[in-house]
C-alpha cells in the first residue's frame, strides 16, 4: 500500500458505552481490530457464537487429516463464511490453524478418529454423507439435488478421499473441470460445494447475508 497497511476494524468506543451482556469491556476501551462483520463489533466471542448458533445452516463439512493437510484452516474459514452447522476433522486431531484466520473460534469444530465414526455421528442426526472427489462413477455435483441435511467430505490434497471414506459415503460427487489439471485445490472444492448448498437453500433476501 502506498501509504501503509490499511487499519483493520474500529478504535475505542466514543461516547457513553452501550449496554448489553454481548459487549466486551476491553474491546470497548481499546478498540476492536478483529476480522468480524460490523454487526459483531465490540461483542465477546461467546456472544458472537451464540448469535450465530441461532442462524446456522443445515450443512456440515468434513475433511480427512492423515498428513496434516494445510487446507483445513481455509476450509474452516469458508465454513464460517457460509455459516456451516459444524466442521469435522477426521484422523489426526492437530491441524494448521493459520489459514482459519481465527474463525475457528466462532465455528463448531469436531474431531473423529475414523470416517466410520463420522458417518455414525451424522446418521444419528439424519445427515447424509456426500464425498466430493473426481472418482469414476461419481455423479456431477452441478446436476445433483443437494440434500438439505448433508455433510460434504473431502480427502487429502493429492490422494483425495481414502478408500475407507469412499466406502462410508452415501454417495460421491464430482466437480466439472475443463482444463489440463487432474484436480483442484481441496479448499476450493469445499467452497464450491458449500456454495451449491447456499444457492439451493440459504435465505438470500432476508437481510441475513452479508455482502460488504
Amino acid at each position: 500500500m502506498p501509504h501503509g497497511a490499511p487499519e483493520v476494524g474500529v478504535g475505542p468506543w466514543e461516547g457513553p458505552w452501550p449496554e448489553g451482556e454481548q459487549y466486551d469491556a476491553r474491546l470497548l476501551a481499546e478498540g476492536d481490530r478483529r476480522n468480524v462483520v460490523d454487526r459483531y463489533r465490540y461483542w465477546t466471542v461467546e456472544a458472537i457464537v451464540a448469535d450465530l448458533d441461532l442462524r446456522r445452516h443445515d450443512f456440515h463439512v468434513a475433511i480427512e487429516n492423515w498428513q496434516h493437510d494445510f487446507n483445513i484452516g481455509t476450509v474452516v474459514r469458508t465454513a464460517n463464511a457460509f455459516l456451516a452447522a459444524e466442521v469435522h476433522i477426521v484422523g489426526n486431531r492437530r491441524w494448521n490453524r493459520r489459514g482459519a484466520m481465527v474463525t475457528d473460534r466462532y465455528q463448531h469444530v469436531r474431531h473423529h478418529a475414523t470416517v466410520e465414526d463420522l458417518a455414525a455421528y451424522l446418521h444419528e442426526r439424519d445427515v447424509v454423507l456426500h464425498g466430493i472427489d473426481n472418482l469414476p462413477g461419481s455423479q456431477p455435483l452441478e446436476a445433483a439435488t443437494v440434500p438439505r441435511r448433508v455433510c460434504f467430505l473431502f480427502g487429502q490434497e493429492g490422494p483425495g478421499l481414502s478408500d475407507g471414506a469412499r466406502e462410508a459415503c452415501d454417495g460421491t460427487f464430482s466437480i466439472a473441470q475443463f482444463g489440463s489439471t487432474r484436480s483442484i485445490n481441496a479448499s476450493a472444492a469445499a467452497a464450491i460445494a458449500m456454495h451449491a448448498w447456499v444457492r439451493a437453500y440459504a435465505d438470500l433476501g432476508g437481510g441475513g447475508a452479508w455482502r460488504g
